[in-house]
């Protein structure tokens, strides 16, 4: 394959890309042609190189893979950017667990971002808790709020699964499954969107083909998906991520839309300043919301998950992470 196939010939960096979400990353980034211009970025430097021989030892042709533990030689130039650069969840802990250190590595991202690549266009964040991450990254980097979004799209991903594996059916049979809020516990998980087999949802629950009980324990498995993942493999789950999050920075670069919902910053009349799930469309363009619309018990569930980021983003700021809401413009004009 020659570099003119390719969706673009921009410099893509993948931060972490020693560990297995971002070598995955990278590999999937390869595969799906998105690039020739390829820069993996870690502290670990003999893990990076590792996975830089392996890519090469699979033979994608055209491709400039490099790799670098420099910060500076790692965003220079860079495009478009996927972080999984975070310390990873345990079993046993919930995603919340990790926010200090997590959301000063988020915060050193982001000026890292100012610092090298302000030109950078488009920005996902998959280290937990990414609503935090996220809006961590998004202030520090001046980025504006369309081009840094999270990884919430697996948990919708998630509800599809679970949702297919109930009715036996094939995953792409379950479709329009939405999740919104928060990536952690406090999500809401959302019935009246989906349809199975052309079936709404809603009209299957409480029926002998999905009592309400199960369907409260399929919302309970798809909020723990992640912890069940560490339960079985003994490892944060390390394959959905990677090719989710490709697939979003495939939409940024003028791929396929990506239309599953992701987090992003929102400020509007109901949520205010912060970085959450919304029903959403990434493109070249960047993230555009839409209204999320459910019957009153789902509103509800989003706003307790809304409240839930707001303390935790609170939290953030009495860490001296990031400043009051006040003067976020101070360090990003674009808010």
């Amino acid at each position: 394959m020659s570099d003119m196939e390719f969706l673009t010939k921009d410099k893509l960096t993948i931060v972490g890309a020693a560990g297995m979400i971002g070598s995955n990353m990278a590999q999937t980034a390869a595969m799906m042609h998105l690039t020739p211009n390829i820069c993996l970025y870690d502290v670990y430097l003999p893990g990076l190189e590792g996975v830089a021989e392996e890519l090469r030892h699979c033979g994608f042709e055209g491709l400039n893979i490099t790799f670098t533990d420099s910060v500076e030689e790692a965003f220079s130039g860079a495009k478009y950017i996927v972080s999984s650069g975070g310390a990873p969840r345990k079993e046993g802990m919930t995603r919340e667990d990790l926010l200090k250190g997590n959301a000063s590595i988020a915060a050193e991202l982001g000026d890292n971002i100012k610092r090298y690549c302000p030109d950078c266009r488009h920005v996902v964040i998959i280290f937990n808790p990414a609503d935090i991450t996220g809006l961590v990254t998004l202030i520090h980097s001046g980025l504006k709020p369309t081009q840094v979004s999270t990884l919430a799209a697996l948990d919708s991903i998630r509800l599809q699964s679970e949702l297919a594996k109930h009715f036996g059916l094939l995953q792409s049979k379950v479709t329009n499954c939405r999740t919104y809020g928060g990536h952690g516990e406090q999500m809401a998980v959302f019935a009246s969107t989906a349809k199975v087999d052309g079936t709404p949802l809603t009209k299957l629950i409480g029926t002998d083909k999905l009592s309400e009980e199960s369907w409260q324990e399929i919302k309970q498995r798809v909020i723990k998906g992640g912890a069940n993942i560490i339960k079985l493999r003994g490892r944060s789950s390390f394959q959905s991520p990677s090719y989710v999050a490709i697939e979003m920075i495939a939409g940024a670069m003028g791929g396929e839309v990506f239309t599953k919902p992701v987090g992003c910053y929102v400020n509007n009349d109901r949520f205010q300043h912060v970085m959450m799930a919304m029903e959403t469309r990434l493109d070249k363009e960047g993230i555009h919301i839409a209204k999320v619309e459910g019957n009153e018990d789902e509103m509800a569930a989003l706003q307790k998950s809304y409240e839930h980021l707001i303390k935790m983003r609170d939290n953030v700021i009495e860490m001296g992470v990031i400043p009051p809401v006040a003067e976020w413009s101070k360090l990003n004009p674009n808010l």
